[in-house]
């Protein structure tokens, strides 16, 4: 029988209303290598599967509660990546054709034939292996050459991961925790995985900044209020979450959440439930939830700053973005990026940076990250007076900076300069003491070792006969 790699395993989900079926069926597969659980009927199945990550269901077509084909039709637009066989009497054939025009891989007849089933599976996984290297080669591919991701600019190769998982998790709808410094472009990872995802193209996406509001003002701006809930409210408010209703919220600064607002998140993500402020009402929704942070959560969990819990509602999916200074190979390339974005913002014409404008901006740290390159450049296309930006264009914290080898040349110079002065300073002083070395020593504040070294550097032991 044709299987996948051993190690990895076929999880199966039997669903049949006949308890007999049930079990004959799945001792079967069972016996064949695959790990299996049943269901009763479509309801239970559909149940199961938020939690049991099945790769196939074989369901019966008639079931009662929730048929074959209702419970094919949940699968399909909630378990996209779970495929379905039928099981059908010989008299309902039609409606297991029907079953595979929406969306069914095959169907197998009532009695069921174990080889009947084995050669289904044999087919199904086979087609799932071709599917799975193809969208790998795929990645490879695409790995090798984007520069550019749903407006997100780099190659690095930290970057190009990124842009795999963005596109492996972007239809699942879970909860996504990007962590980064500073100006890394954590709402840009955001946008890029709202719409990397087809079905969410044209729904909200609602960002909020959560570290530039009071607690009051936050969950106002969360959940909304009701006039006279507080002091300035003095008419009915549309939270955030509401207005992000089907589609994307991104909340930035997540570290900046209260304890009592961390609870109202929570219930949101377990729950889809919440209330206005200053209201008694429950409202549903339903939200993707991206959240954002600068700050070590782990280190907030331990100093009871913020809920253990709370962060693995969150952290679902963990997106860690590199700092610039990690990834300088694309410096050129948003370098460029923002040239081209803001000469056309003042209508100025600047077509690039020069070679050793260029060199300056590899060798800065970027504690600032995107955010400061990009307020860099900006500065320079403003102040430039020809058609490339010019060492002289950067601010002085970037032409005062210098890379490891210029600083060690630097370095070395000032050794060099120092050698003269350093030389007749330790010579006067043996001379003030008739080339004592003890005295000498005290006279300049170092001890005797220092001394005998440096006078061994400069040739001053051959000089005269010094005492010891």
């Amino acid at each position: 029988m044709h299987r996948l790699n051993p190690e990895k395993h076929i999880n199966i989900l039997v669903v049949d209303d006949e308890p007999l079926v049930r079990r004959s069926l799945s001792e079967f597969l069972t016996l064949e290598g695959y790990t299996v659980s049943s269901a009763g009927n479509g309801r239970e199945a559909l149940s199961m599967l938020k939690d049991y990550m099945a790769d196939i269901v074989i369901s019966d077509m008639k079931m009662p509660e929730l048929d074959g084909i209702h419970l094919l039709h949940e699968i399909r637009q909630n378990f996209p990546a779970i495929s379905v066989i039928m099981i059908t009497g010989y008299g309902s054939i039609e409606n297991a054709v029907e079953a595979i025009k929406q969306g069914a891989f095959d169907y197998i007849t009532k009695p069921i034939i174990d080889n009947e089933i084995r050669v289904v599976l044999e087919r199904l996984i086979k087609q799932k292996e071709l599917v799975d290297e193809n969208i790998k080669l795929k990645e490879q591919i695409s790995a090798s050459s984007r520069e550019r991701f749903y407006g997100i600019v780099g190659k690095d190769e930290k970057m190009q991961k990124i842009y795999t998982l963005i596109e492996a998790i972007c239809a699942t709808r879970s909860t996504v925790l990007i962590h980064g410094e500073s100006g890394t472009g954590k709402h840009l990872i955001a946008h890029a995985i709202h719409e990397c995802d087809e079905c969410e193209r044209g729904k909200p996406f609602v960002e909020v900044s959560c570290g530039a509001l009071t607690e009051t003002l936050l969950e106002s701006e969360l959940f909304g209020h009701v006039k006279g809930a507080f002091t300035g409210a003095i008419k009915d408010k549309v939270g955030r979450f509401e207005l992000a209703d089907k589609g994307t919220i991104f909340l930035d600064e997540i570290d900046a959440f209260t304890p009592n607002l961390q609870v109202k998140l929570l219930r949101v993500l377990q729950e889809g439930e919440f209330e206005r402020v200053g209201e008694s009402n429950t409202a549903k929704v339903d939200v993707r939830v991206i959240a954002a942070t600068n700050q070590d959560l782990h280190d907030l969990i331990a100093k009871s700053k913020f809920r253990e819990d709370l962060f693995y509602r969150l952290n679902i999916i963990a997106i860690e973005i590199p700092p610039l200074r990690n990834r300088k190979v694309d410096i050129p390339l948003l370098a460029q990026e923002f040239v081209a974005k803001h000469s056309k913002r003042v209508s100025k014409k600047v077509d690039g940076v020069s070679d050793k404008a260029m060199s300056i901006l590899m060798n800065y740290n970027w504690p600032g990250n995107i955010r400061e390159l990009e307020n860099v450049i900006e500065r320079a296309v403003i102040l430039t007076k020809g058609p490339i930006i010019l060492p002289e264009d950067f601010p002085e914290i970037l032409t005062a900076h210098k890379g490891n080898s210029d600083l060690k040349e630097d370095s070395q110079k000032l050794k060099d300069a120092l050698k003269d002065p350093e030389k007749d300073l330790i010579s006067k002083a043996l001379d003030s003491v008739e080339w004592n070395r003890n005295e000498a020593a005290k006279v300049l504040g170092i001890n005797r070792t220092t001394l005998y070294k440096k006078m061994l550097r400069y040739g001053l032991l051959k000089q005269k006969k010094v005492l010891a």
